[in-house]
């Protein structure tokens, strides 16, 4: 009697660890995955397709925003794609098409070309960036705690790691094509072992296909913008700052990024237990004020090591206002979900794209310091909105 209670105990333990439920959270944080580590291992790839192209940086800049034009399309285009063919054949079509350009950009000497091959990633990129949310949010709903953080920590670590692998691979000698290729290769096993748990289906078909974001939907967008504007602002502009304010030398002018990026990814992978305890309103206000403060901090003591301790603040603050953004999604009555993914996505998108653009503008006509100060404006701005944000 004893033997057989035995193995349906053990059948019923393995049974528990391959639900279909666990295979859906684990397909999920795979995807973020996925969708960081190419977007760092293009980013990788930058100085190859300039030297490939032969073309200047002005030139460069308006190539690089083919990117995000690809993405910028598509995004408002995902959320009737989902909803009529379901999660995963809309990222098992995004996934492959970013994976099969990837080694593509290594090698193009055409500008033309690039620019085409850089809005057919955009594409693939937005498109992942948007589905994975739609079924981030469907899956959190489903389970009994907070998630959403979790997921989005696993996009940065996904970004550590596609910088590191391809840093690794051409400092061993490999050449651009062959690490893309590599880094290209991984993600099409990564796809293939977790097709299983992404959805087949999304959220039935609600209103109008588009929709011009309104209501709590547009202020969700506005608080996305501004903390990808602040995100935005930290990668493109920190380095400059650090060596030409606070005298840091060039080398180590990636420091400021590298602290805000480990207190983001720190701040994620911690956040759903922070967001159970906190609550979602808490979280956002406290994130917002500890960016503020952040900015302010490295504009104010004219010392680098405060500098470097700004940034880590502005990472742990902004960490998990976005996945709590996406959260109040799922719950908000002001749009249907499947355009209101895309509207909010789009808005997010636009201030990853505005970010260094506006910085640059008012640094020209003023100071970089007091374009920091107007980021940390944004902030606050963000802590007065934080009031749609439920728990």
């Amino acid at each position: 009697m004893s033997q057989p209670s035995t193995l349906n105990a053990a059948a019923t333990r393995a049974e528990r660890r391959d639900t279909p439920a666990k295979r859906e959270r684990t397909a999920t944080r795979t995807v973020f995955f996925m969708a960081g580590f190419a977007t760092a291992a293009w980013a990788a790839l930058v100085p190859f397709a300039k030297l490939n192209t032969g073309v200047g940086d002005g030139t460069l800049g308006m190539l690089l925003l083919c990117l995000g034009m690809g993405a910028l399309v598509a995004m408002p285009l995902t959320g009737v794609l989902t909803t009529r063919f379901g999660c995963r054949k809309v990222m098992l079509f995004a996934v492959v098409l970013f994976s099969l350009m990837l080694p593509l950009l290594s090698i193009i000497p055409s500008p033309w070309l690039l620019a085409v091959a850089l809005v057919a990633f955009g594409i693939g990129i937005g498109t992942t960036d948007c589905a994975m949310n739609v079924q981030a949010i469907i899956v959190e709903k489903a389970a009994p705690r907070p998630l959403m953080s979790g997921f989005h920590g696993f996009y940065s670590i996904g970004g550590i790691a596609g910088a590191g692998a391809m840093s690794a691979m051409m400092s061993l000698g490999l050449s651009a094509l062959l690490a893309s290729l590599i880094a290209s290769g991984l993600v099409l096993v990564l796809l293939a072992a977790s097709l299983r748990g992404f959805l087949p289906y999304a959220n039935p078909a609600e209103g109008p296909a588009f929709a011009v974001p309104r209501g709590t939907v547009l202020v969700l967008g506005v608080i996305c913008f501004a903390v990808f504007l602040a995100e935005g602002t930290v990668l493109d502009w920190s380095a400059i700052f650090l060596t030409e304010y606070r005298q840091l030398p060039d080398a180590q002018g990636g420091l400021g990024f590298a602290c805000f990026a480990a207190a983001m990814t720190l701040g994620r992978l911690t956040g759903d237990s922070i967001v159970a305890r906190l609550g979602q309103h808490r979280v956002v206000v406290v994130g917002a004020l500890l960016a503020a403060a952040g900015l302010f901090l490295t504009l104010w003591l004219p010392s680098w090591t405060a500098a470097l301790v700004g940034y880590a603040l502005i990472g742990i603050g902004c960490a998990n206002i976005v996945p709590v953004v996406f959260s109040a999604i799922g719950r908000q009555n002001s749009m249907p979900q499947a355009v209101a993914v895309p509207a909010v996505t789009t808005l997010g998108y636009l201030g990853v794209l505005a970010g260094p653009a506006s910085i640059g503008f008012i640094a020209h006509h003023s100071s970089l310091a007091i374009a920091f100060g107007f980021v940390a404006v944004l902030m606050l701005m963000v802590v007065l909105l934080a009031k749609v944000v439920k728990n």
